[in-house]
């Protein structure tokens, strides 16, 4: 018998061993000052392409405003107890009602965190003869989700059709077979490729098989449709969404998130959603603060306008100086590199220090190995100058990544981790 921890001692993982060498720079780094398109960090001012404020609303002065003013009149408890208990509000209820019609559904439910709801409503949806079928490249929440099913569940090739048929067809074998039912899962918009989730063919399978549809639209909510309701108004099929799913961590800048889908639907999730059901309530404060960003979402198409006006700059001009965007069909902006771990550490001091360009970097065992993804998020508060300063500085890194520079700044860092 060993000690539980020696597992731990001798493996840290394939991103924990590099701890000693990435920690406080390149993961759990330290941003500082309002949030917008310029920080500090490390006490510089950079030009910040990795906060999720895609509306621009985090530091708006009238979202301030209201969160400083629900603050002072509730503070940060209010109300306490689970909704099903104590913490119950006519303000949630408000907010679910208007979030129900702003995506064009009967009834929605706030969820404390995306994460935690997201997992909770996939094990409250499904028994164990039902089936799940959902994209290989999905979120960890619905990753994590899926595990606690007790059934079968099978991954798709990403956004392959021929593979979701497949799949479907071996998830109704089985379903005839134990009398259960099928959860299709996918994601309005991936947030790692920016691609879309292909909602518009998976919706015409329904006439073929019988499956309901549950889509994360954590980056769609906001950002895609006419009316910002997201993937399905943008593919128009939103009507088809069975359970539709956002978060307030991207569009709305907040904390919190909501499903929505037939009232029926929701209320059997209000009362077997084990994560809401015995956790506290969504503090007033964020309730408030989130029926505002919802109105200014309604109301001022011109943070849409100005979101998209600088992702098409910043997507142009990257594709227009040969760099590799993938597929993005969204906000998300992806720039794909070839390199070792050792070398993106390197190019990613050189962006910050030299440059003063921020941008989160992804590499294994997130992206297959050998691959550097800089991964850039464009809001409505960045300008021109950003841009262009930006696409500047890619172009200067690029050329030293393919000179061999980064690889040998980066040859100590490889020997200390035996790469």
């Amino acid at each position: 018998m060993s000690d539980l921890f020696d597992k731990i001692y001798k493996d840290k993982g394939p991103l924990g061993k590099w701890a000693e060498q990435a920690e406080g720079y390149f993961v759990f780094p330290k941003l500082e000052g309002p949030i917008s398109n310029r920080m500090k960090f490390r006490g510089k001012e950079v030009i910040t392409w990795s906060i999720n404020d895609y509306l621009g609303l985090a530091n708006h002065p009238e979202v301030r405003k209201v969160d400083a003013e629900a603050g002072a009149e509730y503070g940060s408890a209010y109300p306490m107890g689970a909704r099903m208990m104590s913490g119950h509000t006519d303000m949630h209820d408000k907010l679910q009602e208007e979030l129900a019609a702003f995506v064009g559904k009967q009834s929605a439910y706030l969820l404390n965190f995306g994460y935690q709801g997201m997992v909770s409503t996939i094990d409250a949806l499904v028994s164990k003869s039902d089936v799940i079928v959902y994209d290989v490249d999905a979120h960890a929440c619905i990753i994590d989700g899926v595990r606690l099913h007790v059934g079968q569940r099978f991954t798709y090739m990403h956004n392959d059709m021929d593979s979701i048929e497949k799949n479907l067809q071996r998830a109704t074998k089985i379903c005839e077979q134990t009398g259960g039912g099928i959860l299709f899962i996918t994601e309005g918009v991936f947030g790692m490729r920016g691609e879309q989730g292909r909602l518009k063919e998976i919706v015409a399978l329904k006439q073929k098989y019988n499956f309901r549809l549950f889509v994360d639209d954590a980056h769609g909510f906001g950002t895609l449709g006419a009316t910002g309701a997201g993937t399905g108004e943008e593919q128009g099929v939103q009507d088809d969404i069975d359970v539709y799913f956002a978060t307030f961590a991207k569009a709305l800048a907040s904390t919190g998130a909501f499903i929505a889908a037939d009232k029926e639907i929701i209320d059997y999730l209000k009362y077997n959603l084990r994560s809401q059901m015995f956790a506290k309530s969504l503090q007033m404060q964020l309730v408030v603060g989130a029926l505002k960003r919802l109105d200014m979402l309604r109301t001022m198409p011109e943070l849409k306008e100005k979101l998209w006006e600088n992702v098409n700059a910043l997507q142009t001009g990257l594709k227009d100086s040969g760099f590799d965007i993938g597929t993005t069909q969204s906000c998300v902006t992806p720039v794909y590199l070839k390199g070792s771990i050792p070398e993106a550490m390197a190019l990613v001091k050189d962006l910050r220090e030299n440059h003063g360009v921020f941008c989160s970097i992804v590499v294994y065992p997130v992206i297959p190995k050998g691959l550097i993804l800089l991964r850039m998020i464009p809001t409505a508060t960045h300008v021109l100058e950003d841009i262009t300063l930006t696409l500047t500085a890619f172009s200067a890194i690029r050329e030293r990544l393919e000179n061999g520079t980064y690889k040998r700044l980066s040859a100590a860092v490889s020997a200390s981790v035996g790469e």
